[in-house]
């Protein structure tokens, strides 16, 4: 196991910890829903997304602790959103992960029931977190806040994208709220508990955009290029769909040439970071690999 694959563990480790004290805390009366938001939070994923709070933080000189609750956050919000875009309304998706979705293993209701306790939960999460300044965690919230509506918005627009053409500008659009407005969020809220300065938090909100973008091009790319068992979830989804997607645009090699443009850039975002942002551009380096 190399340094960052150790991060990656640690941080999945210490995150699941922080989310699984926070269910408990919530004393759902319901087992079954409480089964259910577990189901679908434990298993299995690298925690990328909470694994990026850390990294921005720590990068920040922000120690731990003062992360986990919003790591957890996120991981809650990414989670309801994972459980309602695998319904049958939506993407219609049997598998997740390797195993059920959670409307497969529990029934739609109970599986719409746990991705609204998850998002509800997550705010609960920032706005207790005593280990922040108030103005802190208003602004996470906030951004939080945002991010999700982003994210809902991208989701629309993905369903109304399906079997009709889209310029590359739609489709850009399309991606950097479905998926990167969650993961800007991530990069930028490890700056916000840093109090970064203006030009820090500049940088890291680039950095996370591009990034945003960078992993779902090459989610995208996967889609095409790996089976169903290595993915873990249904490959070829997008095809069959005809979801607007950077390979059905550009092709395979033209999807791999713009995961490569938007790595450079998030890489050059970091360039002027105040602190060494060699964890950044790892995170960078990693998500770009996936791909070949």
């Amino acid at each position: 196991m190399n340094d960052l694959e150790s991060f990656f563990a640690g941080s999945a480790r210490d995150v699941d910890a922080a989310i699984d004290g926070l269910i408990d805390d919530a004393r759902i009366a319901s087992d079954r829903l409480r089964d259910a938001m577990k189901w679908s939070l434990f298993g299995g994923g690298k925690r990328f997304r909470p694994t990026l709070v850390f990294a921005v933080g720590e990068t920040l000189d922000v120690p731990r602790e003062k992360l986990l609750r919003t790591a957890a956050a996120v991981e809650m919000i990414h989670t309801y959103s994972l459980i309602h875009d695998d319904l049958p309304a939506m993407d219609d998706d049997d598998l997740r992960r390797g195993r059920d979705t959670c409307h497969k293993k529990y029934g739609e209701a109970t599986a719409i029931l746990a991705g609204d306790a998850l998002q509800v939960l997550s705010f609960e999460a920032l706005a207790e977190d005593d280990g922040l300044p108030a103005d802190v965690r208003l602004k996470l919230i906030s951004n939080l806040a945002t991010a999700a509506c982003r994210m809902v918005v991208g989701q629309q627009a993905d369903l109304e994208a399906e079997g009709r053409p889209v310029t590359p500008a739609e489709l850009e659009l399309i991606h950097r709220n479905k998926t990167g407005a969650l993961i800007r969020f991530s990069a930028e809220a490890g700056a916000l508990i840093a109090q970064a300065s203006a030009n820090d938090l500049g940088a890291v909100a680039k950095y996370g955009a591009k990034l945003g973008l960078l992993f779902q091009i090459t989610d995208d790319v996967l889609d095409v290029v790996q089976t169903t068992e290595s993915l873990g979830k249904t490959a070829g989804k997008d095809a069959s769909a005809s979801k607007a997607t950077y390979p059905a645009i550009f092709g395979i090699e033209g999807a791999r040439a713009a995961a490569v443009r938007a790595h450079g850039e998030a890489v050059e975002a970091i360039s002027g970071l105040s602190k060494p942002a060699g964890r950044l551009r790892e995170i960078a380096d990693f998500i770009v690999d996936r791909q070949r």
